[in-house]
């Protein structure tokens, strides 16, 4: 059977359903469908609609908030970013020894020359070997381009052949 002959038999059976039906019937099953349809376009279209225009009233203010914290930090960012970079002095053997002398490190080789650094510790705890370069990274931005490490005996020390790299403030 097509589908044009099953609507054409549904609509026969209706139509018999609805002739069979009483005038007063007929009248509340009028009022019946139309409150049905009512409550479904409230339901399905308009509820959800009036929900949302709700929330978003309320939460309305709070994102004008955020979007003034936003600006006001776009603000900043702009000003940082105008501003140059700090100039870091260029490392020296003397300033090198100085900090490593105050982290306890005693090397045996140090040797500065240009924006590179060339370091051999001999016996050294490895946690202050790394506190000093992460000191040395953050104040004069001396970055590991070669390490060497090798274990000793002794727990938690080490020797270490390093080659440090000054970088400048756009790196």
């Amino acid at each position: 059977m097509s589908i044009a002959g099953q609507i054409s038999g549904l609509r026969e059976r209706a139509t018999a359903y609805w002739i069979a039906r009483t005038e007063q019937e007929r009248k509340f099953l009028m009022v019946g469908g139309l409150v049905a349809l009512l409550a479904l376009f409230y339901l399905v279209l308009l509820e959800p609609a009036l929900d949302g225009r709700e929330q978003l009233r309320r939460s309305l203010p709070e994102l004008r908030q955020q979007a003034a914290q936003l600006e006001a930090l776009a603000g900043e960012a702009r000003a940082v970013a105008s501003e140059p970079a700090p100039a870091i002095a260029p490392v020296t053997q003397a300033s090198l020894a100085a900090s490593m002398s105050a982290r306890g490190l005693n090397p045996a080789s140090l040797s500065v020359s240009g924006e590179y650094t060339k370091v051999q510790l001999n016996n050294v705890s490895f946690a202050n070997l790394m506190a000093w370069l992460d000191a040395q990274r953050r104040e004069s931005r001396l970055m590991v381009q070669d390490a060497q490490f090798s274990a000793q005996t002794a727990l938690g020390q080490v020797d270490a052949t390093l080659t440090l790299r000054q970088s400048g403030p756009a790196s």
